[in-house]
């Protein structure tokens, strides 16, 4: 029995053909503790050691700044003055998104981390393909929106400027109102959400099929069927890096969002 990406590939003798990976690959059995509240499973490992490797990045790399950067340094200040530039400024503005500025890097910097254990040899799972660290990062600009709203207009002010917009006819408001509630409350976070675990769900799935593929037609196919391993192990090489820039996207576009969304609760007018 060969496991790859967390999917079984079982090969007696090529005779059990091909098993293509599954959604049971975001779901392994426990490693620790197992049946019990503490149990661990290869999903949890992968997100403590992203955690951990962050963490250890980022508390390593503030305690040796340096006046003249080093290129991890300077790798490490482009990051961040991405997020204070082109996410935080340029949709709040410089003083309004200050405050909000080391929120929005933390989200942008553990989403990237998250998802870059996808292409990790070795790891093969993201840690964002499994709903909970996408559910805990949307509550958590909920959470942020909903305060800054309320803060800075009272939480009647805020139902009010979202729920009830000027301009709009009073007969309207009953269909509106209940709309824009449910975007506040489900809209919003549902969609960070489905982007972000959809996204990576996918991205393994296919980097499996195409590692999975190689390996069975390589291995187990007989003639001419083993050269398409190249294809396939090519399509491999390509969706790695694909998903690179996919790993960065989606943290780039859930911080992006994070942004617009806690702007708008501070805006006047919706």
């Amino acid at each position: 029995m060969i496991t790859l990406h967390g999917t079984a590939l079982a090969a007696e003798g090529g005779t059990d053909g091909f098993h293509a990976p599954s959604i049971s690959d975001f779901f392994p059995p426990a490693i620790w503790f197992e049946g019990t509240i503490f149990e661990i499973t290869r999903m949890q490992l992968v997100q403590f050691l992203a955690a951990a490797v962050l963490i250890t990045v980022l508390v390593v790399s503030a305690r040796r700044v340096k006046l003249v950067p080093g290129r991890f340094q300077n790798v490490l200040e482009m990051i961040l003055d991405f997020v204070r530039v082109q996410i935080v400024e340029s949709t709040m503005g410089k003083e309004r998104g200050k405050p909000y500025l080391k929120l929005i890097t933390t989200i942008f910097l553990t989403i990237l981390a998250f998802n870059l254990t996808g292409i990790i040899p070795g790891i093969n799972l993201a840690g964002t393909s499994r709903i909970g660290v996408p559910l805990l990062m949307a509550l958590w600009v909920m959470v942020a929106y909903w305060a800054a709203g309320v803060r800075k207009h009272g939480l009647w002010g805020y139902l009010k400027a979202n729920m009830f917009p000027p301009g709009v006819p009073v007969f309207v408001y009953p269909i509106l109102a209940p709309i824009e509630l449910l975007q506040l409350l489900i809209i919003r976070p549902g969609s960070l959400i489905i982007r972000l675990l959809a996204n990576m769900v996918a991205g393994h799935i296919m980097l499996a099929l195409c590692f999975l593929a190689t390996h069975y037609l390589l291995l187990s196919a007989g003639g001419a069927l083993a050269a398409t391993s190249a294809i396939t192990l090519f399509g491999a090489i390509a969706l790695t890096l694909f998903e690179v820039f996919v790993a960065a996207l989606q943290a780039f576009i859930f911080a992006l969002l994070a942004a617009v969304y806690i702007n708008m609760s501070l805006e006047e007018e919706h």
